[in-house]
């Protein structure tokens, strides 16, 4: 029965008749999100570039507290940077924010969002896949929108064996997805956030996708010849640089001291406790407080082992000593 399914679809490529299932599909599972109730670019922006590296769970409490402190692109433009960051605080990958203040400057200055994909790619902190979202929701643009979901929906799709990670795959892929967008306006808006919720929802990461539920599954070459699982094929990651830290803790008057860092690099600009990256032992006056003996994650690249020391009290002289 697969063979004969196969033999249906050999002639053309199976994406070509993806839409027609797809659209109905999404029009009737797709999860309620406030970001998909409206057009304005700022709006849908702002959600992008906290979805990037983040799950959608998570983002829904900072879409909201973001846009009530910030209900317009002129009101983040002219946000103070310290207020911006706190309000960032918990998301990571603080550069983000302030890529969002810096593109929130241009399109204040030149009077709105740009419509047209090329000169939405020149805004700070956009890149084709946001671009295209921004492009195709709020103005209805026939731009393709490629990220790590339509990777992997794809790839199983057509049963492509070539690595995500190289940007020729990504290219090729992404001229596939341009190749089967749908002209009406209105199709063309929810079409990018299909292809994006069929990958989050059903032919899931870290696990067997869930071909009963696909609109696709009757297309699927991954299916029909059971290599879904093994798909996407991914390089492996470099290995996380990991580095040992002693923080010091400096308490004075309920207070804690804090210090700056860099304005590059690494959570550049935020505050922290001093530290060091030395792993020798800290003579006194510091007193060990606590070891996390495990590695934590920090950043993209990073793992930490940290150490807590705080001053080490005097005890107080004797009387007549």
């Amino acid at each position: 029965m697969a063979g004969m399914e196969e033999k249906m679809i050999k002639t053309e490529s199976p994406l070509a008749n993806l839409p027609g299932p797809l659209l109905p599909w999404y029009r009737a599972n797709a999860r309620d999100l406030p970001w998909r109730h409206t057009r304005d670019p700022y709006r849908i922006w702002v959600s992008e570039i906290m979805l990037q590296q983040t799950r959608v769970a998570a983002v829904l409490g900072y879409y909201a507290r973001f846009l009530e402190a910030f209900p317009s692109v002129e009101a983040l433009a002219d946000a103070p940077e310290e207020a911006l960051l706190k309000l960032w605080e918990g998301l990571g990958y603080y550069s983000r924010a302030r890529n969002l203040q810096k593109a929130a400057r241009q399109v204040a200055q030149r009077g709105g969002f740009p419509e047209d994909y090329g000169e939405l790619l020149e805004l700070p902190g956009i890149g084709e896949y946001t671009a295209a979202a921004i492009a195709s929701a709020a103005f209805g643009r026939r731009e393709a929108a490629v990220d790590g979901n339509v990777l992997r929906t794809v790839t199983r799709i057509t049963d492509n064996h070539a690595d995500i990670t190289d940007p020729k795959t990504k290219k090729n892929i992404r001229q596939q997805v341009q190749a089967i967008l749908p002209e009406d306006e209105a199709d063309i808006r929810i079409f990018n956030q299909a292809m994006m919720e069929l990958g989050a929802t059903v032919c899931v990461p870290n696990g067997p996708p869930k071909c009963l539920f696909c609109p696709a599954r009757e297309i699927c070459l991954g299916r029909l010849r059971g290599t879904a699982e093994a798909l996407p094929v991914k390089a492996p990651k470099k290995a996380r640089k990991r580095e040992e830290k002693t923080v010091f803790i400096f308490l004075q008057g309920g207070k804690t001291a804090l210090c700056k860092r860099p304005e590059a690099g690494l959570l550049a600009g935020l505050r922290k406790k001093p530290c060091s990256s030395s792993s020798k032992a800290v003579k006194r006056p510091y007193v060990n407080v606590r070891r996390l003996d495990c590695w934590r994650d920090c950043g993209s690249s990073q793992t930490w082992r940290v150490r807590w020391m705080k001053p080490l009290r005097r005890r107080p002289s004797r009387p007549g000593a």
